[in-house]
């Protein structure tokens, strides 16, 4: 298949796929620029591209990333999450209406959140999200969540992870939460851990393989009722990268 020249960039497209996975590179909460080259959030994303794409139960998935054209979210504008939608539609025209997992970390993971709405769009795992307070969950409808966060990250708070899952929980959607025991914002340390889980939990929610239904109804992390703040971050939760 030939590879589209927007937001969809294709890493792996399967004779006859199933189904298909995006992935969702971090960023900043102001930036107008185009990420840079080289984009190290970008880069911080190929190797859970590989984990997936090499998972004997994924052969059958297209596994593909969202071009940013601008690098920050860029308040009420959103710019990430308008580059999703763009990246659904090509997939569309690409390979069909697949049910489709966006996996995203940090600004990623806001911009696939936001974007769940989409009919495509069967589930997120969200990487060390940015969840600021008030971040919607009204319109996840039948759309599955799960977080991954070390409580240790000091550029997003997993807190605020947990407060989205309860409160998601609360409107009716399958939502969960895994604490992951290192790596920080960057997922560097024990990177493999995170690749392995990461891509478990979404072929779990493809339905390729097995994911504990307790995921879904079992204690949410974190205690109920904390702030989602981070020490000396911006307003919206997000310390600049």
């Amino acid at each position: 298949m030939k590879q589209p020249t927007g937001a969809l960039a294709l890493r792996r497209v399967p004779r006859d796929p199933s189904a298909a996975v995006l992935l969702l590179h971090g960023g900043r909460p102001e930036g107008l620029e185009a990420p840079p080259r080289p984009n190290l959030p970008g880069l911080r994303m190929l190797p859970f591209a590989r984990a997936i794409a090499d998972a004997g139960p994924a052969q059958d998935v297209v596994v593909a990333e969202v071009r940013y054209v601008h690098r920050g979210w860029n308040g009420h504008r959103a710019d990430p999450v308008h580059d999703v939608w763009q990246a659904l539609r090509e997939l569309r025209c690409v390979a069909g209406a697949l049910p489709v997992v966006l996996v995203g970390h940090s600004m990623g993971g806001r911009a696939a959140l936001r974007a769940a709405a989409d009919p495509l769009v069967r589930a997120v795992v969200g990487l060390a999200p940015w969840c600021p307070p008030g971040e919607p969950v009204v319109h996840l409808g039948d759309t599955a969540v799960v977080l991954l966060h070390d409580e240790a990250d000091g550029v997003t708070d997993a807190r605020a992870s947990w407060d989205y899952v309860r409160r998601a929980r609360a409107r009716g959607a399958r939502a969960g939460g895994i604490v992951m025991p290192h790596g920080g914002h960057a997922m560097l340390r024990q990177a493999r851990t995170w690749h392995r889980i990461a891509t478990d939990t979404t072929l779990g929610l493809l339905g390729l393989t097995a994911l504990p239904e307790e995921l879904f109804t079992g204690r949410v992390p974190g205690p109920t009722g904390s702030r989602c703040t981070v020490a000396g971050s911006d307003s919206s939760g997000m310390r600049q990268q």
